[in-house]
């Protein structure tokens, strides 16, 4: 299948210059996506071009990252009601390398069609006002550059010309890709089909006998018609550190039933065929279509470590399989990963006897109880427990062998309260 066929079943495809798939059916090519830093992390909403670039490379083309070391200086209008406000350069710059690590574990850099990074700011840091401006500014006129939307919807809100020379920027882009790489097509979002087509108008007008390609997938929204890639709480980043593979791997679980059949044709790297039959084998229980793409995902994301982890998590915290004797095989850092999800407290060891009253240390160093006659019903009632072994005595007493790994106990009273105690 080729790269328009494959964006095509995937729904991927919202728009393409006339002649593109003509031309990427007729030889292997090179196409760029440009992602400017003024993040500190890739999000889940970045993941749709990353996508669009791994198909691309898996259809047999090259692939470039064009990172907006310059551009990302300036500010893009698109989509945007009103005026960026600017980051410092060392915020961007460190955004930049942190992006381009996260890049590096998601496209392919060996091989015949190795992906490629670029950073546009090798174009311009040596550039002055007024080369910029007789070699780039004469290329397309303001009549042109306001016919764009990123500029119309701003006129009523008003445009500083800093973010409107972005337009000439991305489009100087696109023309020094094609001299220096032969990069033929450029890719994006909707929303960058104009500053996309003043690409390939530059490249019409001042290099002679040349032809580029635009090519633009829809903006995936949810279903609620909310913007993708958030939460609730926000964001859904890509690394670890800012949203933890388990969130990561949750936001995919608790996706509207409505999306899954669209998430899935967007990000897995199954089949046409395999996609089909997994969506006709689960057409009543799109629960399990999201499980399938959430272990996918996060896997690719997060590492198979990771993953594991976090299956056991949400075993522990919402399943049934997970046993006193199973417990107790659980990894240190599914226990870390449970800690970042329910209520954590801290036991000093140094004050933890080899009998210790369960009852005197929970009320020492937890507010899980309201009183003693609330902590005696609870047991009472055959609610608590501790690793999955119920608490049937008020004087039952734990010492450090109770701690598995010599650090971790799961206290649960209730089905729904779980607590975890750190020695």
């Amino acid at each position: 299948m080729n790269f328009v066929e494959e964006l095509k079943w995937r729904n991927m495809l919202h728009d393409m210059t006339p002649g593109a798939e003509e031309f990427l059916n007729s030889q292997k090519t090179i196409g760029y996506i440009g992602f400017d830093p003024t993040a500190p992390s890739l999000t889940i909403g970045n993941y749709v071009q990353i996508m669009l670039l791994n198909l691309f490379q898996k259809s047999g083309h090259r692939p470039i990252v064009l990172m907006g070391g310059a551009t990302g200086r300036i500010g893009d209008p698109s989509g945007k009601d009103k005026e960026r406000v600017l980051k410092s350069y060392e915020e961007l710059d460190a955004n930049l390398n942190r992006q381009l690590e996260q890049m590096k574990q998601l496209l392919d850099f060996e091989g015949p069609n190795a992906a490629v990074i670029v950073n546009n700011l090798d174009f311009y840091s040596n550039m002055g006002v007024l080369d910029f401006l007789r070699d780039v500014g004469k290329t397309l006129t303001i009549s042109y550059m306001m016919s764009k939307d990123s500029v119309k919807n701003r006129l009523d809100t008003g445009m500083s010309f800093t973010e409107f020379s972005y337009q000439l920027l991305q489009a100087y882009d696109f023309q020094l890709l094609y001299n220096q790489y032969d990069c033929r097509i450029q890719m994006g979002g909707s929303d960058q089909w104009g500053n996309i087509t003043s690409g390939t108008e530059f490249i019409r007008r001042n290099l002679e006998d040349a032809k580029a390609y635009a090519i633009t997938t829809p903006l995936l929204t949810k279903a609620d018609g909310t913007k993708f890639g958030k939460s609730e709480e926000g964001n859904i980043w890509m690394d670890a550190e800012l949203t933890s593979p388990y969130k990561f791997y949750q936001f995919w679980l608790n996706a509207d039933d409505r999306d899954i059949n669209k998430f899935m044709r967007y990000f897995t790297f199954k089949s046409k065929e395999e996609v089909e039959n997994l969506e006709a084998d689960y057409a009543d229980d799109p629960r399990m279509l999201k499980k399938i793409l959430a272990e996918e995902l996060t896997e690719r994301i997060h590492g198979a470590e990771s993953t594991q982890s976090v299956q056991e998590v949400s075993e522990l915290l919402f399943g049934k399989s997970i046993t006193a004797e199973t417990i107790v095989n659980l990894k240190p850092k599914t226990f870390e990963t449970i800690g970042e999800e329910i209520p954590r407290y801290e036991i000093d060891a140094h004050k933890l006897l080899d009998k210790t009253n369960i009852q005197e240390l929970l009320f020492e160093v937890t507010d899980i109880f309201s009183s003693k006659s609330d902590f005696r019903r609870s047991v009472q009632n055959n609610a608590i427990s501790i690793n999955k072994t119920k608490v049937s005595d008020v004087d039952f007493e734990i010492s450090k062998n109770d701690f598995i790994h010599g650090k971790y106990i799961m206290l649960e009273n209730g089905k729904k309260n779980k607590y975890l105690l750190t020695l």
